[in-house]
């Protein structure tokens, strides 16, 4: 299969036809379970191919339980990022504390699995690519709802009809957009902007993170492995959005220079290098949050529904175990109006419970304030000996149903 071709499906005699816009991790997640369910699946992906490398994310709790079920965990494991040490760092670059990653993530199991997000989405890719059709290079342009489906037509000319649509399109989803209205009315802004990007490695870093603070920026440079790159990513308070600069890369760097001059440490050398990167990614960190996830026959799944922000660690786990819930609801209910509203029911409480981590994440890795900061150091430097939490955490809250084809 080529970039821009597709596959095809290996049913041909099924009820449902289901469009999903998006194959980054929500997506090829969605198409599984929905093939397994007897739909007839087809995936829109704006880009070319498949995005390759990005930075490392996390796969927890019940996540970790969706891949288990989906045969891919041992390949998750072996894609596994064995960091061994986060360094923290005062505004000179001096060290404040070292500790193992475990340590920073409160406890977390052996289970739980930090793989490059490029790697995740290549594993979901693969497990299904043979049995649902996979279009690059292409994207939805209108959708048109009926009593009998939705008339789609793509940006390349092509017009089809489907039972049901999802957007899987991430946190600023064209879908969520052409169906609720625009992004503002369900962006929840989180007092931060971000700039991530790759740069060479000439400090010699191996598997580690290396975090630098003072009150309201941090600056973080994390070695994957032994390569000759390193994940680069330089973050900053502002009160307000800078919804403008989203779009123009020239106001993105003036805004990240501004907001780091006079900085020590490497960060003079992380702004050269983000100037001339070619894979920055500017944004503000916020969530999505809705009243409701599915209108008629178009729903969404993941960042484009619930987008929790890097701040909780569970923007991918989200997405796998919402596209879980979703496939599952609608193999349960024939009716699609009563399976849709069987998936808000069923992830909705664990959906807040993860985006509620949001302020705790913010006061370990942002804080704003030289009072907040020392209360932040203090808590490291005494984390290898605070007893660990009795209470289940957030993103084990959720226990799967069993899943089961569709009659």
């Amino acid at each position: 299969m080529t970039p821009t071709g597709s596959s095809r499906s290996v049913r041909t005699t099924v009820k449902r036809k289901v469009l999903i816009s998006g194959a980054s991790i929500a997506g090829p997640a969605l198409a599984y379970w929905l093939h397994r369910s007897g739909c007839a699946v087809t995936v829109v992906e704006k880009a070319g191919a498949l995005r390759d490398g990005g930075y490392p994310i996390d796969i927890r709790g019940t996540a970790t339980e969706v891949v288990r079920r989906m045969g891919v965990l041992p390949r998750l494991r072996d894609a596994h990022i064995a960091s061994r040490r986060a360094t923290f760092l005062d505004a000179e670059g001096g060290e404040i504390v070292a500790l193992t990653p475990r340590a920073v993530a409160d406890g977390a199991g052996s289970q739980d699995l930090e793989v490059r997000r490029g790697d995740l989405a290549r594993v979901l890719h693969a497990v299904v690519r043979d049995d649902v059709e996979f279009l690059f290079n292409d994207s939805i342009d209108t959708l048109e709802q009926h009593g009998r489906g939705v008339d789609v037509t793509f940006r390349g000319g092509q017009r089809r009809t489907f039972d049901l649509v999802v957007g899987a399109d991430g946190m600023h989803s064209p879908t969520r957009e052409s169906l609720f209205g625009p992004e503002d009315r369900f962006h929840r802004y989180l007092g931060y902007c971000f700039a991530l990007f790759t740069m060479p490695n000439t400090a010699g870093l191996s598997h580690e993170i290396m975090m630098w603070n003072t009150p309201g920026r941090a600056a973080a440079l994390y070695a994957v492995g032994d390569q000759d790159e390193l994940h680069a990513f330089l973050t900053f308070h502002r009160p307000h959005p800078q919804v403008d600069a989203l779009r123009d890369p020239d106001a993105q760097w003036d805004l990240v220079a501004t907001a780091f001059a006079g900085a020590g440490w490497k960060v003079p050398a992380m702004v050269d290098a983000l100037r001339d990167a070619d894979d920055l990614f500017f944004d503000t960190v916020g969530q999505i949050r809705m009243p409701h996830w599915s209108s008629g026959r178009v729903a969404l799944v993941g960042d484009a529904a619930y987008a929790p922000s890097f701040l909780t660690g569970q923007g991918s786990s989200l997405a796998l175990v919402g596209a879980y819930m979703l496939a599952h609801a609608l193999a349960t209910h024939r009716d699609h109006t009563a399976g849709l509203a069987a998936y808000e029911r069923g992830i909705r409480p664990f959906v807040t419970m993860n985006q509620a981590l949001v302020d705790s994440g913010a006061a370990t890795l942002f804080p704003t304030t030289a009072q907040a900061l020392e209360q932040r150091n203090t808590l490291l430097r005494g984390l290898d000996t605070l007893p660990s939490a009795a209470a289940r955490p957030a993103h084990s809250a959720l226990t799967l149903p069993a899943f089961a084809r569709r009659p």
